[in-house]
């Protein structure tokens, strides 16, 4: 994680007044924390595993199936790890491409990607305007979900751009109680940012509704009639020493990005206490809750379910 910014924006300035934000001022947020903090997301996101030693980035790709897509879209791409592990594991058989609103995630991605012919775009979620009618066969989106806001427009966008049979894959955030200490860390994060912004965490970052399963299921299939919809559960850990473990688990929450330099110092050394009380062999763990969320078009029923 980069040097805190204590980034400012017309949603800091709502919270900060005990208002509630509009999408725009959710926008003016995610745009100001990715200019100034471009790639961020990865640090923590790639050294957390599941069980079977696999990110969330990896759970991601393990949708695309070769003899069924030959099209895929990473919305919401960042800084491009995602289309890089795809390119990598599928080399030519796949057309990638990638769309993000931020310019600066994009220059990060276009340096990474400059080997390959993936084709990226900016834009928002909501208008993919440049991506024809029934024309990608898999659209994949990495913890960016649950901060669109408004999310419907996003689903209609998906499922117009979606082929009869495509599939739409999410990494989303998961049950905090199925993920030991998980609460702990989030708690001592907020309670850094509402020291400095007392109504902070009252007003979540996007739609409540993609924060819970159950919520969820119900959302995803007002718009996905007569799709196949399955809400999967995992865990992922990341072991590191503790003063690393509390960087880049702080990096991984927007709350962080709020806080005045003396603040974030302040944060990392409580962060770093925290760690330091269940370390074993010099390394601490920090796990994060995720849902794998499947959308499988064309399958002649609505079937929703949570995969166990």
């Amino acid at each position: 994680m980069g040097k805190p910014m204590n980034i400012v924006s017309a949603w800091t300035r709502q919270v900060e007044r005990g208002q509630q934000p509009s999408g725009a001022d959710l926008q003016d947020h995610l745009a100001a924390v990715h200019h100034d903090n471009a790639g961020f997301t990865e640090a923590c996101a790639w050294d957390c595993r599941d069980a079977d030693g696999k990110n969330s980035y990896q759970l991601l790709a393990d949708m695309i199936d070769l003899r069924r897509h030959c099209s895929a879209l990473d919305l919401a791409c960042g800084s491009g790890v995602l289309l890089n592990l795809c390119h990598q594991r599928f080399e030519t058989g796949l057309a990638l491409a990638g769309v993000d609103m931020s310019d600066a995630e994009l220059q990060l991605a276009r340096q990474r990607l400059s080997h390959t012919n993936i084709k990226l775009h900016q834009g928002m979620a909501q208008d993919l305007h440049f991506i024809a009618d029934a024309s990608v066969d898999i659209v994949l989106c990495h913890w960016a979900l649950t901060l669109m806001d408004p999310v419907a427009p996003v689903f209609a966008t998906v499922k117009r751009v979606l082929t009869d049979h495509g599939v739409f894959a999410a990494i989303i955030d998961g049950n905090p109680e199925t993920a030991p200490g998980y609460n702990e860390v989030h708690d001592i994060i907020y309670k850094c940012a509402q020291r400095e912004y007392p109504n902070y965490g009252a007003i979540e970052l996007g739609d409540p509704r993609v924060r819970t399963a159950a919520a969820l299921h119900e959302f995803t299939a007002e718009t996905f009639a007569e799709a196949d919809v399955t809400i999967t559960p995992t865990v992922l850990s990341f072991n590191a020493a503790p003063e690393i473990l509390a960087r880049e688990a702080a990096g991984f929450f927007y709350a962080s990005f709020v806080l005045s330099a003396a603040g974030h110092r302040q944060m990392l050394a409580e962060l770093e206490r925290h760690f330091s009380t269940q370390r074993q062999d010099g390394e601490s763990c920090f796990i994060m809750p995720v849902n794998r969320l499947v959308v499988r078009l064309g399958q002649g029923i609505v079937h929703t379910r949570l995969a166990h």
